[in-house]
């Protein structure tokens, strides 16, 4: 039987997987916009594609060395949910 306790759990676990997911996507693209920043402040340049070009293919990159991982960390929380929600059922 689903419990309140359980039913917690498992949204908390879900929110866990999402910042992770979210951090390994959105962390690199942070760090490469304040590179990007401190460079424009030091050689005030201010071209708009100079903020948003080294973003996009940071972003881009992660997602593509951490697409396989990611996808593995979310078909595994799914298939733990799907045997915790078996063994609730009975």
């Amino acid at each position: 039987m689903l419990t309140p306790e359980i039913a917690a759990d498992l949204v908390g676990e879900a929110l866990q997987m999402v910042m992770v997911l979210v951090a390994v996507l959105v962390v690199p693209g942070l760090v490469v916009g304040l590179l990007v920043a401190l460079f424009q402040a030091a050689t005030q340049i201010n071209e708009q594609t100079l903020s948003f070009l080294p973003r996009l293919i940071v972003t881009l990159l992660a997602i593509t060395l951490a697409g396989r991982w990611m996808t593995s960390y979310v078909m595994d929380f799914c298939v733990a949910v799907f045997r915790r929600a078996a063994t609730l059922v009975g």
